[in-house]
């Protein structure tokens, strides 16, 4: 395990003190559209493994139930979970950050995250962080016995760590869907394959990043492990220092999809009356996509739609449901 894992490269395109807005991304989504069915997320707690988060920040504060570091940030005080990056808190507000009429608003903005600082201030960590981070994850009890349900990573590296590869094996095992981004070392060519590790394992779900005008971002990793895509370009979201900001990268999509995951854990679980299986909510993750028309390297089973089940009903004539006597 001599190489580092590190957070995929990603852009910084601007950074503001203020805004008041739901971000295109959540929006196109379809997010808001199931938020009253699925609770906003309400119950369901996130495992955000990445470089900390904003702890103060407003839009965040109210959503992070517990926290831990792993790396030898601030003297390697385990307590001390605070992000010294700007990538996790980032993620963190696409995840979750709270409806509360100013800043922004996360997909699943009544989900609780609990946030594993596996990365340094630089955004490189140890492989053994990481994996510790993972079985943390899969371990943690909160103070009510909540358990975490999704795990989202937007980090990789080019090394196949067989003991990470079991680690997240074990938290699918155990019921945890696991939300990695594809990477970002893609050429623009769906016929060129290119992996980053976890992204392209089989147990994980693998997304790719596609612009706001729902065409495939050229620097998208595309692979045959790849399973949906989702916003990855000039996403804007929560930042250090009660700050926002508009970053590029599949790191970017994938958040948007762990935060998708809470809302149809429980609206699926409503739906039912039943804990689902992890492979029973990635069935209904995956029925709520919709094909771009990229080959299946390019953007897995198609985009992130919350609503197209939903929209699928409308379209069957009334006339023609329960016509059996």
């Amino acid at each position: 395990m001599k190489n580092q894992v590190k957070l995929l490269p990603f852009t910084i395109q601007s950074v503001v003190d203020q805004t008041n807005e739901t971000p295109e991304g959540v929006q196109l989504v379809q997010a808001p559209a199931i938020w009253d069915d699925s609770k906003q997320g309400e119950g369901i707690v996130i495992a955000v493994i990445d470089t900390g988060i904003d702890t103060s920040h407003p839009d965040l504060k109210d959503r992070v139930i517990s926290g831990r570091n792993f790396t030898t940030d601030y003297h390697g005080d385990t307590e001390v979970f605070e992000d010294n990056n700007g990538h996790g808190t980032h993620v963190s507000g696409t995840i979750a950050a709270s409806l509360n009429n100013e800043g922004v608003v996360g997909v699943a903005p009544k989900a609780q995250i609990l946030s594993l600082k596996a990365l340094t201030g630089e955004g490189a960590g140890n492989y053994e962080w990481i994996i510790n981070a993972i079985n943390y994850a899969v371990e943690w009890q909160g103070p009510n016995n909540e358990k975490v349900r999704v795990i989202s990573m937007s980090l990789g590296g080019p090394e196949d760590v067989p003991e990470m590869h079991q680690a997240i094996q074990n938290a699918v095992n155990q019921g945890i869907s696991v939300v990695v981004a594809a990477g970002n070392e893609g050429d623009s060519r769906d016929d060129t394959f290119e992996y980053a590790y976890p992204g392209a394992y089989n147990e994980v779900i693998s997304v790719g990043a596609v612009d706001m005008d729902l065409l495939l971002a050229p620097f998208s990793n595309t692979h045959t492990e790849l399973d949906l895509v989702a916003p990855g370009v000039d996403v804007v979201s929560t930042y250090p220092d009660n700050k926002y900001a508009r970053l590029t990268g599949t790191s970017m999509a994938t958040p948007h999809v762990a935060g998708a995951i809470a809302l149809i854990v429980n609206l699926s679980e409503k739906e039912f009356d039943r804990t689902l299986s992890e492979a029973e909510v990635y069935a209904q993750l995956i029925r709520r996509t919709v094909p771009l028309g990229n080959r299946k390297s390019a953007e897995g089973n198609g985009f992130l739609m919350l609503n197209i089940v939903e929209k699928l009903h409308d379209l069957i004539p009334t006339s023609s449901v329960n016509v059996i006597n």
